[in-house]
């Protein structure tokens, strides 16, 4: 089972968070694409890269079922097994109150982070994750 993992390409923390997923991802589960690519298009998810409300969002290929925000970290954990397992322990918040705090970052990430550097190449492992 594989998941793709639309993030705002403009943004920081969305690229750094990225780098550091394809990485963790030791059973090849995740593929990335930016927001802003044919591909967030062809599942109308472009309006989630708001720098103001914006969201990550997964979709399962298996099902082809989408989560947002505090829903997709969750589902991220999930994918990547081991450690990231602890993750999951989040769920004992209310829904309403993960997703606040998923919006809150949200809309200071490019305060507190800034824009992507558009002159970073990804390395090799990154390269075969992304789709357009």
């Amino acid at each position: 089972m594989q998941w793709i993992v639309f993030f705002d390409g403009q943004c920081g923390l969305c690229s750094r968070s990225v780098r550091f997923l394809a990485h963790a991802d030791q059973n090849d589960r995740l593929l990335f694409a930016p927001l802003q690519g044919e591909l967030a298009k062809q599942h109308h998810l472009e309006q989630y890269a708001s720098e103001t409300d914006g969201s990550m969002v997964l979709i399962r290929s298996s099902d082809g079922q989408k989560f947002f925000r505090s829903d997709s970290v969750l589902e991220i954990c999930r994918a990547l097994r081991g450690i990231f397992l602890l993750g999951l322990c989040a769920k004992i918040l209310p829904h309403g109150i993960r997703d606040r705090l998923y919006r809150f970052v949200a809309k200071n990430r490019i305060n507190w982070f800034g824009h992507a550097d558009a002159c970073t190449l990804p390395d090799a492992r990154l390269q075969q994750k992304l789709r357009a």
